[in-house]
């Protein structure tokens, strides 16, 4: 029997169990990429328009960090510096997240063990993960090719951009199949590989901040940090300028480094084991584990406090670079009215803010569902049993898990609040008063989230096998919908479907109570319903 015996039926294992993830990760990518690229078209029609924007990107350090450096003044190049970052950071989070799913987990709940007592080989069960997600970015990056094709870009550039995504997931690909090997928990593996995806992000956005100026052309090239990330040999393919081929090597290169590294460490260490030493937890427990509130806290916190550091980072930087948002559109007023649009007002640093805010109310959306959604991993891991066994009722443990994500939520959404004011306040001259007042206007996104944390409960209490597929489907819809729904110009009644379209738009607009009110009203139905399904249904299920 070879080290890779039995890799194929556990390819179609992983296939069987997430071919609903991987359904939505492989058709979802081309759909955020067309709606996105549809929406720049819009927004830059002309090659006036496009310098003045690539003159705003090379001359902001804002715009350099978050978006990355523009490659020429071509219609695509611009698309590609509005997009890769948002759809680079989704390949290279589903596809360590999916790697790890399908090896520390399995390690981790005693599936790979039950696996191994099979003519299964050494290495098949890492093997199987690493095809199955490597597989899923090439179908993903194929499709998101030709949607950008389909609309209107040239076929090399796109096929170019579309790789370039697809090796950003590759490269993370090999990066999350090491640390499966050293830490001895899925949660510490997702954590590893999380903060490699942080770590990546930063050294990018430092080469491309101080990068400089191509001589005689309107193009930024970056500096040397650059080429120590995965997000940044992305950038540097330069998809819509003078492509550069040979830097998808590097991509390939780093996933079969990753592969025998990993191949490596699974040699030295057994079924189950890590590399890095679990740390040994406290002789007791504290007093506060006793309740389903200080369990709740105490599993919650870490991915809460990594929440607040992005979201108070990014923060900071959306509401500084609030003051050059006249300059950044003076000669596009098609970017103009789209601010507009989306931040409801005719003021447009206003709009700008509040859309902003409406941003973030739907970035946090994600962490709710990520919140509640661990009450399916408790339930399907047999977690739950255990804790129902106690004093514990259903409708107090489902409750107080519902409470900590709406509590995690609200305490997001105001430090979004609190940072882009104090941000904005710090360039226009008056940071207590923008703080307090950016700070209320973010209160007023709560009851969206709290329409969120209903959809996600009812399908756990109602559709518990399906509320993971679906609970994210829905919060992706909701993204579509809130977020490039208006400028695309959809019908009022498709906008109405997202109940982000309903919270005024303050600064921009005045507070109106009559949609908070209802949108309250809506997730307190959903909650109960939730609440009473999950009563009335057998555990697991």
């Amino acid at each position: 029997m070879s080290s890779l015996t039995g890799t194929g039926r556990l390819a179609r294992l992983a296939l069987r169990r997430d071919r609903i993830r991987l359904g939505i990760w492989v058709l979802g990518t081309p759909l955020i990429g067309y709606a996105l690229a549809e929406s720049v078209a819009g927004l830059y029609p002309d090659e006036q328009t496009r310098v003045g924007y690539a003159e705003t990107v090379i001359g902001s350090v804002v715009a350099r960090a978050f978006n990355g450096p523009i490659a020429s003044t071509d219609l695509g190049a611009v698309v590609v510096t509005e997009t890769y970052l948002t759809l680079a950071l989704l390949a290279a989070l589903l596809s360590t997240f999916a790697v790890i799913r399908h090896t520390r987990q399995n390690e981790e709940t005693g599936r790979a063990e039950l696996l191994g007592a099979a003519p299964v080989g050494r290495y098949a069960l890492l093997t199987a993960a690493l095809v199955v997600v490597v597989g899923a970015n090439v179908a993903a990056a194929a499709l998101l090719a030709l949607a950008l094709v389909g609309s209107g870009l040239s076929v090399a550039g796109s096929v170019a951009a579309a790789a370039a995504i697809g090796g950003v997931g590759v490269a993370f690909t090999g990066l999350a199949a090491v640390a499966a090997q050293l830490s001895v928990t899925s949660r510490g593996a997702n954590a590893l590989a999380a903060v490699t995806v942080g770590v990546a992000f930063l050294l990018r956005a430092a080469g491309d901040v101080l990068g400089e100026r191509a001589p005689g052309a309107i193009r930024l090239d970056s500096a040397w940090p650059t080429w120590l990330s995965p997000l940044g040999w992305g950038t540097q393919v330069r998809a819509f300028g003078a492509q550069r081929w040979w830097v998808l090597a590097l991509p390939a290169a780093l996933l079969v480094a990753g592969i025998a590294v990993a191949y490596l460490l699974a040699e030295r260490r057994d079924v189950g084991a890590g590399l890095l030493a679990a740390r040994r937890g406290p002789a007791r427990a504290a007093a506060g584990l006793l309740s389903p509130a200080g369990l709740t806290w105490r599993l919650q916190r870490g991915a809460l406090l990594g929440w607040a550091v992005a979201v108070a980072v990014l923060g900071l930087c959306m509401g500084v670079a609030g003051h050059e948002i006249d300059a950044m559109i003076a000669e596009n007023p098609q970017a103009a009215e789209a601010i507009a649009q989306l931040g409801g007002g005719a003021e447009l640093v206003d709009a700008y803010l509040a859309a902003m805010l409406g941003l973030f109310a739907l970035t946090i959306g994600a962490y709710v569902v990520q919140a509640l959604l661990r009450t399916r991993a408790d339930e399907s891991d047999g977690i739950l049993e255990a804790l129902l066994a106690t004093a514990v009722s259903r409708t107090r443990w489902l409750g107080t898990q519902v409470l900590g994500a709406v509590l995690g939520a609200l305490a997001l959404v105001l430090l979004a609040g609190v940072t882009t004011g104090f941000g904005y306040g710090l360039v226009a001259g008056d940071p207590i008063g923008w703080t307090v007042e950016l700070a209320g206007a973010a209160a007023l996104r709560l009851p969206a989230l709290l329409v969120v944390a209903g959809v996600v409960t009812a399908l756990f209490g109602a559709l518990p096998r399906w509320s993971v597929a679906l609970s994210w489907t829905v919060l992706i819809a909701f993204l579509l919908l809130g977020q490039l729904g208006a400028v695309l110009e959809l019908p009022q009644a498709a906008l109405n479907l997202s109940p982000y379209t309903h919270v005024p738009s303050v600064p921009a607009a005045d507070v109106a109570v009559l949609p908070l009110v209802t949108l309250t009203g809506v997730a307190v139905a959903l909650l109960a319903l939730g609440l009473v399904t999950f009563g009335r249904r057998d555990t697991p299920r």
